[in-house]
């Protein structure tokens, strides 16, 4: 982490740009670390508050565009080249479309939020050929609202911006392992209903 914050120190706007990038793709970079750092350094007044957000948010938008692409990229190549072997069918792309027809949407917002899942959110969307004006007009917001809540948060606390930066990784870490745990718990159990269910109807229809 430190040599991150080193870099923002040393290269200013170009490696925060640079990083955010990286870090919304998927590479382990300590994302709202990197933006309380931002706020902190805007305190200090090495950077200037406006270049630092929107050097900010460039880089969050850039990234999960990326993401987006990628998915996009690969959803239609596995279909095309190794749906049989993935069990990837044009049927279950269309079923995660209407998903984020219904709800999908707001998880690319959210998902900003939730370590891990922001990048995922997005290479789903863009496997399920979700529209690129529908994609942007949720997970560009969804950035905006990530990148102002941590650099003013960094702003706010000033010198204390470690300690909190520190507390935040933690917490982020926490509710996104407590999410996964929580998808896993939920699947297990449809599983289990469903075939209990099927069992059930079994029985009955040996009745």
């Amino acid at each position: 982490m430190d040599q991150v914050l080193q870099w923002v120190s040393t290269y200013g706007y170009g490696a925060i740009f640079v990083l955010l990038l990286l870090g919304i793709v998927g590479l382990p970079v300590p994302d709202e670390t990197l933006l309380v750092f931002c706020g902190y350094l805007i305190f200090k007044g090495t950077l200037r508050p406006v270049p630092a957000f929107l050097t900010a948010l460039a880089g969050s938008w850039c990234g999960i565009s990326v993401s987006y692409t990628i998915g996009r990229a690969l959803g239609a190549g596995a279909v095309s080249r190794y749906g049989r072997g993935l069990h990837l069918t044009e049927e279950r792309l269309a079923q995660v479309h209407r998903w984020f027809d219904r709800a999908g949407h707001w998880a690319l917002a959210i998902g900003y939020f939730i370590a891990g899942l922001r990048h995922l959110t997005a290479i789903v969307a863009g496997m399920s050929k979700l529209e690129f004006r529908s994609f942007a007009a949720y997970a560009w917001s969804g950035g905006a609202v990530w990148v102002a809540t941590f650099v003013i948060l960094g702003y706010t606390l000033g010198e204390k911006w470690r300690t909190i930066a520190e507390m935040v990784h933690r917490d982020v870490g926490f509710a996104s392992l407590a999410l996964l745990v929580a998808v896993g718990a939920a699947l297990i159990l449809r599983h289990f209903l469903h075939r209990r269910a099927a069992a059930s109807a079994g029985l009955s229809a040996k009745d």
